[in-house]
């Protein structure tokens, strides 16, 4: 009886969840990227935190994740991430999530103890289908070649397999590195590109039509949407909902270790 109850509750939550989710893009697969802010080592590990609690959050909900490209920090997390999240709103769901997310903790980096403050960014556009009308010249691209390594400098390749598109007109660049075949590495960066070049397509046309229908909103450059505070108190709160709770431990489980907040360095 019990059981029968809660696959119910289970089912009445992801109706409600697919009621909510009705963009046009919100059913398809999730192209995420996540960049440190401002404060080198802080930042950059923070930024990896972000990628190991998505990457288990994607696992728990049953959807395939793939690695693009991972660009490692000198001493400490990442420079920079970019992976796909394959599965049903997965668009949906994860683009609630860009904007400058912010961790407030003493960071284990600092020999003193003192308290430090990090940012880190999140980007996500969906997936695009073959047959969206996203025209890519290949006179205005430029493309490296380099040889993909991994975190300490160990090369996962030996050959130059990891690929580098720069969008001339636009500026975009768009590494993978995840693949061992530079044909697929560029696959896998031209599938990104589009998805970016879209993205921009579509924010340059509501441009447009606030400025013809005479809107003014405030943009809100560099305001963070979400805090995770870990010292002088314990505090996850979404700036946009207003919604806050003090139970940092289920964040814990996903993304943090038990010395205050450094990302463990091991596979997912």
């Amino acid at each position: 009886m019990t059981r029968g109850l809660e696959d119910l509750a289970k089912e009445v939550d992801a109706g409600e969840i697919k009621k909510m989710l009705g963009g046009e893009h919100d059913r398809k697969n999730a192209i995420v990227t996540i960049h440190p802010g401002a404060g080198g080592t802080e930042s950059q590990d923070w930024a990896e935190m972000l990628l190991r609690m998505y990457l288990r959050w994607a696992e728990r909900r049953g959807f395939r994740r793939d690695i693009i490209e991972v660009q490692p920090g000198e001493e400490a997390g990442i420079k920079s991430a970019t992976f796909t999240v394959t599965g049903e709103y997965a668009y949906g769901l994860l683009v609630a999530e860009a904007g400058i997310h912010r961790l407030v903790r003493i960071s284990p980096f600092d020999q003193a103890a003192r308290r430090h403050t990090s940012f880190a960014s999140v980007y996500v556009w969906p997936e695009l289908p073959e047959d969206v009308d996203i025209e890519i010249d290949e006179k205005d691209l430029r493309v490296d070649t380099y040889r993909s390594s991994g975190a300490g400098g160990q090369h996962v390749n030996v050959t130059d397999s990891a690929v580098r598109l720069t969008h001339l007109p636009t500026g975009i660049v768009v590494s993978c590195q995840n693949e061992r075949s530079q044909h697929k590495n560029r696959a896998s960066a031209m599938k990104v590109l589009r998805a970016r070049l879209f993205d921009l397509k579509m924010k340059e046309q509501q441009a447009k039509l606030e400025q013809l229908g005479g809107e003014k909103r405030d943009i809100a450059v560099g305001s963070h949407i979400r805090s995770y505070v870990l010292q002088p108190y314990q505090m996850i709160k979404d700036h946009r909902t207003k919604e806050q709770v003090g139970d940092v431990n289920r964040v814990h489980q996903v993304v943090f270790d038990e010395e205050g907040g450094r990302c463990a360095h091991r596979a997912n």
